[in-house]
């Protein structure tokens, strides 16, 4: 009898002790998955082809528009990414009054006056910098953009504006700008997050867009920059178009038309 109580007293002592490591185990877990969110990149759609992107410290505004105010609530930004010369992307007051380093496509710094005395650095397609924004080092690549459709041309011809490939933690971003479905998008590789255009006339279809995340096969892809002289683009076509060609890729619908 005296051993069966001492076989009990183990037992039971080795249940609890087992169920103490298990909820340090549990603690340790959700401290990493805690970490994970905390040093993951954040998205937030401003409208149209602006956003904010956040990554720890970090903080890049892309092709910022609509004046200071735009941004209420939004940490400053410590790098602004511009991909070319329209309105749509390109907005001088706004570059003055955010007062923060600039990368641009060099005929976008071409319409920034020296009175403005905006902090720019340029950035043509194919090039490639290394650069310590809020205590981390980014690589950004600038991805040619244009036009193919011959009725299109006109709108953004090869050379003069960028998308981006960005570089953040692990995560490989891609930013289209305003382009159709072109060979340097659809060979475009290790790409964890896209930001795909869409819109008539200016850049492409949902079917042309939905072919080309098809090849390049980002992890994540955001439908944006879709607004055209019709109205907004079918965004929900375009991600049962990807889905149904591979549904691994995460296609992300954002509100990127807060007023509409």
């Amino acid at each position: 009898m005296y051993f069966k109580k001492i076989a009990l007293f183990v037992l039971i002592a080795s249940f609890f002790n087992c169920k103490q490591k298990t909820t340090e185990a549990e603690k340790t877990s959700m401290t990493n998955e805690s970490a994970k969110i905390e040093n993951a990149v954040n998205i937030t759609p401003i409208e149209h082809a602006t956003f904010v992107m956040t990554y720890k410290d970090a903080v890049i505004y892309v092709d910022p528009v609509g004046g200071a105010e735009a941004f209420k609530g939004q940490p400053k930004p410590n790098l602004i990414l511009v991909t070319d010369i329209h309105g749509d992307h390109l907005n001088v007051e706004t570059l003055k009054a955010l007062d923060a380093p600039v990368v641009a496509p060099q005929a976008a710094v071409d319409q920034m006056p020296e009175s403005a005395n905006i902090n720019s650095m340029v950035l043509n397609n194919g090039g490639t910098t290394n650069m310590n924004i809020g205590g981390s080092t980014i690589t950004l690549e600038a991805i040619p953009m244009y036009n193919l459709r011959e009725e299109a041309l006109k709108f953004h011809p090869k050379g003069r504006g960028n998308g981006y490939v960005v570089t953040l933690g692990e995560d490989r971003i891609y930013i289209s700008g305003d382009t159709e479905d072109i060979p340097e998008m659809r060979n475009l590789k290790d790409i964890d997050m896209a930001f795909v255009c869409m819109n008539l006339p200016y850049t492409m279809t949902v079917d042309s867009a939905a072919s080309a995340v098809l090849d390049f096969k980002p992890k994540k892809v955001y439908p944006y920059h879709y607004r055209g002289t019709g109205g907004l683009s079918d965004v929900s076509k375009f991600k049962t178009s990807v889905n149904n060609g591979n549904s691994k890729i995460n296609v992300v619908q954002l509100d990127w038309y807060p007023n509409n």
